[in-house]
C-alpha cells in the first residue's frame, strides 16, 4: 500500500472502528508457560475478536500474549498475533469522522485536531520497530513478583505509519521552557479515584524524527484492540509509553508527577534483593537486546551424530543489532545474521550450524548485543517489578 493511499484510506475514510465484547471470546486449550514459582498453566483463544491462538492473561480489559511460535518464522508479527495490553477498559467503538486531538500545556496556540489535520500536519512516515511491554518475562521472575506473570510473548514486531509528533506539535507551536511531552488516550479508570493512563516523554525524544502519531500497522488502520484511530510509537522503547487511542498531547515545563510516570514504571538504580526497601529508582525507558531460539523447544530431542541447525530472532533494543552468539556450558559460536531488511528497531532472523551433535545440548541460549556495546547477561538481574528482562533464554536439548 503506498502512503498516498495508506494516508487516503486509513485517515479520511477510517469510518467506525468496533470491537465485539471481549467476554464473548471463547476460549480454546490450555497451554503450560513454563513459570516457576506459581500458576503457570493459561487458557488459549482460537477467536478472540481480531486474534489467532492468543494466550489469555486476563479478558476485561484484555491482556492477550502471543505464543512463541508466533515469532518463529519471517520478522514481521502479523496484527492477529501481536501482543495486547491495557491497564484501564477503553471505547469499543470509536467515530473517526468525530475524534480529535487535543494539543495544550506549554504551547503557543492550543489546538484540536482532526485525524485530518494530524495526516496532514507533515509527511507520512514509515518505521519498523519492536513493541514490547516493560514487564514481558515477568512471570519467570524467581522469585515471584507482583503483576501480569507473562511468558515471553508480550512483543511483536510491525510496520508502523503515521506522521512525526514534532510536526504534529508544531501545529501548535512548542512555547519556552517546554521539558516534556505527555499523552493520554480514551480508556478511562475503572474506579473513582484512580489514575488516569497518562505518559510522558523528554522533550527531546518527543524531536525525534523516528517518534509518531501513528494510524496503520502493517498497512491496516490500527486495530481498536490496538488503538484506533491514532496511537503514539516511540521506536526502541518499552510500550508502555506508545499511548493508544490518543485523545490529548500536553506539553509540560517541569518533571511529570503523574502516577505511571512518578510512581509506577519504574526500577531500581542499585542492585536489590526482596529484602530491600526505599532504594533509589528512575523511569524504565529503552529496551536491552534480547534473542531466542525459535526452531527447537525445551526437553526437543535432536539427532546424536547429526549436524543440527539452529535458528532464531533477536533485536537489539534501543539500538541496532551488532551479533548474535550461540551460548552453551563454557563454549559460544557467532550466529550469522539474516538480511536487516527493516532498519535498527526491529526483529532480525538469525542462524547456526553445529557440524555434529556429539551429546545433549544442556542449557545452551543465545546471547544479543547491540552497536553500543550492550548485551545480554549471563544472570537475571532481579527487580520487584520484573521489569526489562533480557537475561539469556536457555533450553535443553535431548541427542538421540
Amino acid at each position: 500500500m503506498s502512503s498516498t493511499l495508506t494516508r487516503r484510506a486509513l485517515i479520511a475514510g477510517a469510518g467506525t472502528a468496533a470491537l465485539a465484547a471481549p467476554a464473548l471470546a471463547k476460549l480454546g486449550g490450555m497451554i503450560d508457560l513454563g513459570l516457576p514459582g506459581g500458576p503457570s498453566l493459561r487458557p488459549t483463544t482460537p477467536d478472540f475478536p481480531g486474534k489467532r491462538d492468543m494466550i489469555v492473561q486476563r479478558i476485561r480489559p484484555p491482556l492477550l500474549e502471543a505464543p512463541m511460535e508466533a515469532f518463529a518464522k519471517g520478522t514481521i508479527t502479523p496484527n492477529d498475533r501481536m501482543f495486547v495490553r491495557w491497564n484501564w477498559p477503553f471505547p469499543t467503538e470509536v467515530k473517526a469522522a468525530e475524534h480529535r486531538v487535543a494539543v495544550g500545556g506549554a504551547v503557543k496556540k492550543a489546538v484540536s485536531l482532526t485525524l485530518d489535520d494530524i495526516a496532514a500536519a507533515g509527511e507520512t512516515v514509515e518505521i519498523v520497530a519492536v513493541n514490547q511491554c516493560a514487564g514481558n518475562g515477568r512471570g519467570l521472575s524467581e522469585p515471584r513478583v507482583t503483576g501480569t506473570q507473562w511468558g515471553n510473548g508480550a512483543m511483536g514486531c510491525a510496520k508502523w505509519t503515521g506522521v512525526r509528533l514534532k510536526d504534529v506539535l508544531a501545529k501548535a507551536g512548542i512555547a519556552e521552557g517546554a521539558t516534556r511531552v505527555r499523552f493520554a488516550g480514551l480508556d478511562v479508570p475503572l474506579t473513582d479515584g484512580a489514575p488516569q493512563f497518562i505518559k510522558s516523554i523528554p522533550m527531546d525524544v518527543a524531536m525525534r524524527g523516528d517518534v509518531l502519531v501513528a494510524w496503520a500497522m502493517n498497512d491496516e488502520p490500527l486495530p481498536i484492540l490496538h488503538g484506533f484511530p491514532l496511537r503514539i510509537v516511540v521506536p526502541g522503547w518499552f510500550s508502555t509509553y506508545w499511548v493508544k487511542m490518543l485523545s490529548t498531547i500536553e506539553v509540560l515545563t517541569g518533571e511529570d508527577e503523574s502516577h505511571y510516570v512518578a510512581e509506577t514504571y519504574r526500577w531500581p538504580t542499585v542492585p536489590v534483593t526482596p529484602e530491600s526497601k526505599d532504594f533509589p529508582t528512575v523511569p524504565i525507558t529503552a529496551m536491552p537486546p534480547r534473542s531466542f531460539i525459535t526452531s527447537h523447544a525445551d526437553g526437543e530431542t535432536v539427532a546424536k551424530g547429526k549436524p543440527l541447525t539452529l535458528e532464531g530472532m533477536a533485536f537489539g533494543g534501543d539500538a541496532a543489532l551488532a551479533k548474535v552468539e550461540l551460548v552453551g556450558e563454557g563454549w559460544s559460536a557467532e550466529c550469522e545474521l539474516g538480511p536487516d531488511e527493516h532498519g535498527p528497531f526491529a526483529f532480525r532472523r538469525w542462524s547456526v550450524t553445529l557440524p555434529e551433535v556429539s551429546g545433549d545440548l544442556a542449557a545452551i541460549g543465545t546471547k544479543a548485543t547491540n552497536i553500543n556495546g550492550l548485551t545480554q547477561p549471563d544472570a537475571l538481574v532481579w527487580n520487584p517489578s520484573g521489569y526489562a528482562r533480557n537475561v539469556i533464554e536457555r533450553i535443553t536439548l535431548v541427542a538421540r
